[in-house]
């Protein structure tokens, strides 16, 4: 693994902090997708991208990564369904494999099929890792930042999703959640997610509370988390040879694995590099569990370390 010793930041490239890229909505065989486009600088030369978020995040966990990679990409990042601005999904199957599944319609509907360089957070991770390894053709590369893929053990920082995840109970503490005020819980979210919640924007925290009101709003937003991470759980209960690791091995484009040393969710020492057959693993001491939030040009720079290594093979 590579440990990057001192953390870069984005001022030099990213003053001021851009603002959430145009929305627009993409209607796929189970539903709409809403997604956000960071168009190309260079469109006649540019590969396109796809990012994805974790578990009640949203296309906007992606704006500063986007904005780096514009000289290479043409970037899309989209809302799962039932997050952001993306409605449930229409069969109201909230497993891994059906939204990588709608993701795959998606990539072949907005990029004419061509394989797009893939970026996923945490679930979003683990929704890559579906589709990577069951629609190989659709991926070029990927990026996988704190992925959720199955671990030994619970963290004291992760230990009430399983809770929120048991019938009954669950749905009772995500209304009981629900009532605290909208600046309370996104404090919560960064303090938990951020290895330095102090370091957050005030603009980026602004638009967090916002969007937590405008969410507050809609009348499926508890139960879309807990099916989610019904969905998410169940594969690290999964023994079959459809187990996220499984996949994983099926897996043979370039991969890059970011982990953030201060991640109070997902311990990078449960990164199974042996489980991708060509992978490089990037751990960053001064980030938590969004490295392409707190980190974005050190996660650039990275995905460009991996596309050299893959020129010079």
């Amino acid at each position: 693994m590579a440990e990057e010793p001192v953390p870069r930041t984005t001022d030099e490239l990213l003053s001021p902090l851009p603002s959430p890229w145009p929305r627009e909505d993409v209607l796929v065989p189970n539903g709409t997708l809403s997604v956000r486009q960071a168009p190309a600088l260079e469109p006649a030369s540019a590969e396109p991208a796809l990012f994805v978020h974790g578990l009640g995040g949203n296309a906007t966990n992606w704006t500063d990564l986007m904005a780096l990679l514009r000289d290479r990409v043409d970037g899309v990042a989209v809302d799962l369904p039932g997050f952001g601005w993306s409605p449930p999904p229409r069969d109201g199957d909230f497993s891994l494999r059906r939204s990588a599944a709608s993701l795959a319609d998606l990539v072949e509907q907005r990029f004419d099929g061509r394989p797009v360089h893939l970026f996923g957070n945490s679930m979003g991770g683990a929704i890559s890792v579906q589709l990577a390894a069951r629609h190989p053709h659709l991926v070029r590369t990927l990026t996988l930042v704190s992925p959720a893929l199955p671990k030994v053990g619970l963290r004291r920082t992760n230990v009430h999703l399983p809770v929120i995840a048991a019938p009954g109970l669950g749905t009772t503490l995500m209304k009981r959640y629900l009532t605290l005020e909208a600046d309370t819980r996104a404090k919560a979210t960064i303090d938990i997610c951020f290895a330095d919640p102090s370091s957050v924007p005030t603009e980026r925290m602004n638009e967090a509370v916002q969007e937590v009101r405008r969410r507050d709003a809609l009348p499926y937003t508890g139960d879309v988390f807990v099916k989610s991470l019904r969905g998410l759980l169940s594969t690290y209960l999964d023994r079959s040879e459809e187990r996220p690791w499984r996949l994983a091995e099926r897996i043979t484009v370039p991969t890059l694995l970011v982990y953030g040393r201060a991640d109070k969710l997902v311990d990078p020492i449960h990164a199974h590099t042996n489980a991708f057959s060509d992978v490089r693993v990037l751990v960053l001491p001064h980030a938590g569990h969004v490295s392409q939030i707190e980190q974005p040009v050190l996660v650039a720079d990275a995905w460009r370390d991996l596309l050299r290594a893959g020129a010079t093979r």
